[in-house]
């Protein structure tokens, strides 16, 4: 299967970073097709111009080229830290660029934007891998999970993607080493059970940016 695996994270010393490469590897001993994205590192350019805003917009190359890769995915991982309850800037413009009426999703003919999306989407699968430094009780008291909600319904969701997973890694900023290697673990422990062993390909093929 072809898995897109994107990574927001500024510091490559994070444990974001470690996440995003315990997944890859998980995925690379399945033998699946891995085309990865850190987008801090690649400087992805977040900002949406006005031109580019339509279902018919002018779409610059590097989008239209990650619109092609979203497009052409059977899953998605995304890795990313909780700032603030939301993803963090340039994830956040990564999907009003590439998640595209057209691509991710469309309006049934004669609709002009006021009803319900179908979603687009080839990917069947979902993972979304979170990092905070709040406490998982005083997190759901004081702001619910709004990252659940923004990913699972607001996204994957409304663009077609059924199956979802979602795991926040808290608290990071006080975890010891051996929490850290344990969250590793469950990290290829659940990509491996979502995204299998795959019979079909004899290798994988990790791109990176």
């Amino acid at each position: 299967m072809n898995i897109l695996v994107i990574l927001a994270h500024p510091d490559p010393q994070s444990f974001n970073h470690a996440i995003a490469e315990a997944a890859g590897g998980a995925l690379n001993s399945a033998r699946h097709q891995v085309l990865f994205h850190d987008l801090c590192k690649e400087q992805f350019p977040p900002n949406l111009p006005a031109e580019e805003r339509s279902e018919y917009g002018i779409v610059p190359p590097l989008i239209e080229q990650h619109c092609r890769e979203l497009r052409e995915s059977d899953g998605i991982i995304v890795i990313h830290p909780n700032w603030w309850g939301q993803p963090p800037a340039i994830l956040k413009g990564w999907i009003d660029r590439v998640f595209r009426a057209g691509v991710a999703y469309k309006f049934q003919e004669k609709d002009r934007g006021e009803g319900i999306p179908v979603g687009l989407l080839r990917a069947h699968t979902a993972l979304v891998f979170n990092t905070s430094n709040t406490p998982p009780e005083r997190e759901q008291a004081a702001f619910g999970d709004p990252l659940e909600t923004i990913w699972k319904n607001c996204i994957f969701d409304l663009c077609g993607v059924k199956v979802f997973h979602r795991r926040m890694f808290s608290v990071v900023v006080t975890s010891t080493l051996e929490e850290r290697k344990q969250w590793l673990k469950e990290v290829q422990v659940v990509v491996g059970r979502y995204f299998p062993e795959n019979t079909v390909s004899s290798k994988a093929k990790v791109m990176l940016p």
